[in-house]
């Protein structure tokens, strides 16, 4: 008798709680609510396309810790330190320039300039709330483009490491940030001159990676090498680095920001093909990377009978700088096959400037400067709108842009305020002479 009043007195209250919660007979449910302004199709494309070059953008800038950890990893101990300092000061140095003069430099009224450069002038990041239209955020794509500016300098500290004093290479690094990258930048990617013949560099083998290589070659050959390097009789001592696994894990997150370098290229996320674009571009990055580091680890075995490790790093971002000109239009099996010959050249580079006693200490010039030739080049066999005939324009216009600018800035400094450190300094180590800290002060 108990449980059936309970039962009852139970029925009874969920039949008024829904009595409650339902609308009346005979009446209209309540009208929806107007959808979010947000549900509008132009608003969609502006968030996920800022949304992309935010986080490919992010992605790009942890290239620079990258950087820094392979350059730690390859130096010897004594010159840690400089190398870290040196990372950490150009990213601020690009960053400051890039908005001071190079991004308007790069983009603003090019063809104004007749396709060669834009206005030097710094950038206006519009009020968020009265940024109410367009493709993107204008905060965003500056970011984006910055980064990539940043990353032309990081190739240079490691190819003129362990003997160029600190103040003369940040110098070098405001040219080369605020006016070299930018001037090269607006000839394609600004809609230059370049850009109107059909060359293409998706995202930067050339503009961007052969840019820093090129710059990276003039500094290492007026600097000259490290002493003690190359003997007279043609010997080459081996100056091995600090640390394999410092290296290893600066080329690991160089691997992981490339997704960001290559996929952020696409410049948009909206829509079915660009979301498909950007999945097939991460596929051919990765592919690309992978293949430069297995021809590396079959060729360096079977010329030397051992696989170098430190050229199985370099052959992994070989293989990155090689796609980078067009990591879209490639099948999966060119995309292997254009990492693979990077990784190649990394093999056979390698020696040859060490026969031409250029010391290159991290291998920025094979992997940087002829990858990013190799894969710039190659960009026809894939991609029908542009020659092969128009890519060498570009490579060669832009190396002979850079190499002479380049040249007349390190020369300036060589003859007034000095580039190298002394002999003496160098013997002790730029850690203790230029930073005054030690990486590892216990040894």
């Amino acid at each position: 008798m108990k449980e059936f009043k309970f039962s009852k007195i139970a029925g009874t209250a969920l039949i008024a709680t829904l009595a409650l919660t339902l609308p009346a007979l005979g009446q209209d449910a309540a009208p929806v609510a107007e959808a979010a302004p947000y549900a509008d199709a132009a608003a969609v494309a502006f968030t996920f396309n800022t949304f992309s070059f935010l986080v490919t953008g992010f992605l790009v800038m942890w290239m620079a810790a990258g950087f820094a950890m392979l350059e730690a990893g390859l130096v010897r101990r004594k010159n840690v330190a400089m190398q870290s300092m040196k990372n950490i000061t150009l990213y601020a140095v690009a960053g400051l320039l890039f908005w001071l003069i190079g991004y308007n430099l790069m983009y603003m009224n090019v063809a104004d300039n007749g396709g060669f450069f834009g206005v030097p002038i710094p950038v206006d990041i519009p009020d968020p709330a009265a940024e109410t239209s367009g493709d993107y955020a204008a905060g965003s794509d500056w970011f984006f483009q910055m980064v990539f500016c940043a990353t032309a300098a990081s190739v240079v500290s490691g190819t003129v490491a362990e003997r160029i004093k600190f103040w003369p290479f940040m110098i070098f690094t405001v040219v080369l940030t605020g006016f070299i990258y930018p001037i090269t930048g607006s000839w394609e990617w600004g809609t230059g001159w370049l850009d109107q013949m059909g060359f293409s560099d998706f995202a930067g083998s050339t503009l961007v990676h052969s840019v820093g290589g090129w710059a990276a070659l003039s500094g290492a050959l007026i600097l000259g090498a490290r002493k003690g390097k190359y003997g007279e009789n043609g010997s080459v001592t081996p100056m091995p680095g600090s640390s394999i696994p410092l290296a290893t894990l600066g080329t690991f997150i160089l691997w992981l920001g490339w997704f960001g370098f290559n996929g952020g290229s696409q410049l948009a996320l909206n829509g079915f093909e660009n979301a498909s674009a950007i999945s097939r571009i991460f596929v051919n990055t990765n592919l690309a990377a992978a293949a430069g580091v297995v021809a590396v680890m079959i060729l360096t075995q079977l010329l030397y009978k051992k696989v170098d490790v430190t050229m199985v790093l370099n052959g992994a971002l070989a293989g990155l700088v090689s796609i980078t000109a067009e990591p879209l239009t490639p099948t999966p099996l060119a995309a292997i096959f254009i990492g693979a010959i990077g990784g190649v050249i990394v093999v056979f580079a390698v020696p040859m400037l060490d026969r031409l006693k250029i010391d290159d200490v991290v291998g920025a010039i094979p992997v940087h400067l002829l990858s990013g030739i190799w894969g710039t080049l190659i960009v026809p066999l894939t991609n029908s709108g542009t020659s092969y005939v128009t890519q060498l324009i570009g490579i060669v216009s832009i190396g002979a842009f850079v190499l002479v600018v380049a040249s007349i800035v390190w020369l300036a400094m060589k003859y007034t305020i000095g580039l190298r450190a002394s002999e003496e300094e160098e013997a002790l180590g730029l850690d203790k002479t230029e930073v005054g800290v030690e990486a590892y002060p216990e040894f």
